[in-house]
């Protein structure tokens, strides 16, 4: 089945601006390629923690994070190709109630790093239905811009545990890189949450 997400009425960059427009203190991780782009595109900011690789593993760290910090809310940011290879940390963030974590996947149905292949959701797999059956209650998907006027709140300040699947239309944007050394990341991000002091 081809995928028509290049008619997905939802940008990518768009949503993200408004999702992160007067973020505040959350702490934001943001997936491998076009996720740590769209993060950055809307502002770079030193509690954002933008991934270079590790597929698979973002809502992983998102679960970390959410657990080492239960009083702040924590966002992760990924696509589709990411959460598709991380489906078990769905069921791991649901079984832990993590009431502080928000998983926010931006679904284009295609592995943009890689040669824009189709991945499994232009063939039916339904990402919020995934995590509904792993035991997120708030599980929805995104698909008009109603629908993500009245998923915004949400996204932003919870309450507890949530998912949102976002469809977006499958398109080339340009690059807007995050800083590449890992280290650099890692200790700007610590001292932006723990304080100078602390690293």
């Amino acid at each position: 089945m081809p995928s028509t997400a290049s008619e997905f009425l939802l940008r990518r960059r768009e949503v993200v601006g408004k999702l992160l427009h007067d973020r505040g203190d959350r702490l934001v991780i943001g997936g491998l390629g076009s996720t740590a782009w769209d993060i950055t595109a809307a502002g770079d900011h030193d509690l954002s923690f933008p991934l270079w690789g590790a597929m698979g593993g973002t809502v992983a760290i998102g679960i970390g994070l959410a657990t080492a910090q239960p009083d702040r809310r924590v966002l992760v940011v990924t696509g589709d190709g990411d959460m598709l290879m991380g489906m078990g940390s769905l069921a791991t963030a649901a079984r832990q109630n993590l009431k502080n974590l928000t998983v926010c996947v931006f679904d284009n149905e295609h592995y943009g790093e890689t040669g824009m292949q189709t991945t499994h959701t232009a063939s039916g797999t339904n990402l919020a239905a995934i995590a509904a059956g792993c035991g997120f209650a708030n599980s929805r998907q995104v698909e008009t811009e109603d629908q993500l006027t009245e998923a915004l709140p949400l996204l932003r300040d919870g309450p507890g545990l949530q998912f949102v699947c976002i469809k977006v239309r499958a398109e080339k944007l340009a690059f807007v890189l995050p800083p590449k050394d890992g280290v650099f990341l890692k200790t700007r991000f610590r001292r932006a949450l723990l304080g100078a002091d602390v690293v």
